[in-house]
């Protein structure tokens, strides 16, 4: 999905116009991949535009940073009140934000820990990640011949800007074979989660999802989703499960911070059928919540 260009990105501490937003072709990250990012939306309100969820976001950044041994120069605070300073300048009521920590300019190699740490917001407007008609209609899904990585390999739990090959790959894999969006399985075999959003499927009204130990990345839109269907009476539970498992599912969704919550039709052309009672539920308080709808989640809600 194409990019459309605001007035101005936060870099190190300043708001910079969008065409001067730039780094050298010898900065660190852009050779070794060793970075971390969020991902993150601010949605209308009656009260103006809120990020959703910005500060559980940008401590879980802060996280992925120091698994990576990487020190970020500014503290939570200061990075929360940058994401709203860019929203603010963009002047849009609506739109995606992607914070990014990465290593810059001035020194090679594969030791990272020398480079100098720098931080970027920006922010653009952007619809419905996997289509309006997934939404509203599922996706199809593929079980991607590519494995997730596993835990000793690569720290699932952090959300680094490398490691997002693996995704990438799988992703093109199932669209080149005329699928959505692809799942990926653990070195064990269990399923850990699609390319960017975490998965869910409904059995006899209980709500299963992978756990970490899987491999799949604690998500924020995971969390929202899990309270959620607690506030509503539906059993939410955390366990493995195999690919059959997806095969049999009375219902299947996914959800992300692009994606939001998304109902899953088919996998590996076994259909599920049209989006459920309980995912249609989740879907629809969801979609009042990001939008300052619903009193009791409107602390999600931080307004800019």
């Amino acid at each position: 999905m194409p990019i459309t260009k605001t007035e101005k990105i936060w870099m190190d501490g300043a708001l910079v116009d969008w065409d001067d937003a730039t780094i050298h072709v010898l900065t660190h990250s852009l050779h070794y991949g060793c970075g971390v990012f969020e991902g993150i939306r601010a949605y209308e309100t009656e009260r103006g535009p809120a990020v959703f969820r910005l500060t559980p976001h940008i401590r879980r950044l802060f996280r992925s940073a120091k698994i990576f041994m990487i020190d970020i120069p500014f503290t939570e605070d200061q990075i929360v009140e940058a994401v709203k300073d860019t929203v603010r300048a963009s002047g849009l009521s609506s739109c995606y934000i992607r914070p990014l920590v990465y290593l810059g300019y001035g020194e090679m190699g594969l030791n990272p820990l020398p480079c100098p740490v720098q931080v970027s917001v920006a922010v653009w407007p952007w619809g419905a990640y996997l289509g309006d008609d997934g939404i509203a209609n599922g996706v199809s899904m593929k079980i991607s011949s590519w494995q997730r990585h596993g835990v000793n390999a690569m720290p699932p739990a952090a959300k680094g800007t490398g490691m997002y090959i693996n995704s990438s790959m799988a992703k093109i894999e199932a669209i080149k074979a005329g699928y959505d969006e692809a799942i990926l399985l653990s070195p064990q075999g269990y399923v850990s989660e699609c390319t960017g959003e975490n998965i869910f499927i409904v059995k006899d009204e209980v709500i299963y999802t992978p756990p970490v130990s899987a491999g799949a990345l604690e998500g924020i839109t995971q969390d929202s989703v899990r309270t959620i269907a607690r506030d509503l009476g539906i059993e939410y539970r955390e366990a493995n499960l195999v690919r059959s498992d997806l095969y049999t599912a009375e219902e299947g969704f996914l959800s992300g911070t692009a994606a939001e919550v998304v109902p899953i039709r088919a996998v590996d052309d076994r259909e599920i059928g049209e989006p459920g009672p309980v995912t249609r539920r989740i879907q629809e308080v969801f979609h009042d919540a990001v939008r300052g709808k619903v009193d009791q989640y409107k602390d999600w809600n931080e307004h800019v």
